[in-house]
């Protein structure tokens, strides 16, 4: 009978040890295709014309947003209804100053096999 109880314990131990590592394989996989599809967005995004440099959060709804429209540099304040242009800006007045090498662009020629063969390289084998 004692054995019995015992081997049971061990069976709900590792149980919920399955669950647990279920449930941060999910997590996992939830966080990385997130930045794989940000990165997908930034990379659809980075050869067009308009381009936001910088977001500052003043309360809950609004926001002020440095954003490059060809080649001017415009700071506007973005609220629930509402955008409205501040003022504009010269390249000499920003701090920082966008360029293609500071872009991660996302390779698009990558398929899933090849995504799938460097997750393999970065999980380690037992």
């Amino acid at each position: 009978m004692i054995l019995l109880e015992i081997s049971s314990g061990w069976e709900s131990f590792f149980q919920l040890l399955g669950i647990l590592l279920v449930f941060l394989l999910v997590l996992v996989l939830t966080y990385g295709v997130t930045r794989w599809i940000a990165g997908y967005q930034q990379g659809m995004m980075a050869n067009r014309n308009i381009q936001v440099i910088e977001t500052f959060r003043v309360s809950n709804n609004k926001f002020i947003q440095i954003i490059q429209v060809g080649k001017k540099c415009l700071v506007i304040s973005v609220c629930k209804d509402t955008i409205n242009i501040l003022t504009e800006l010269t390249e000499e007045q920003l701090i920082w100053k966008p360029s293609p090498e500071e872009k991660n662009p996302v390779n698009m020629n990558e398929n899933f096999q090849e995504i799938l063969n460097n997750l393999k390289k970065k999980i380690p084998r037992k």
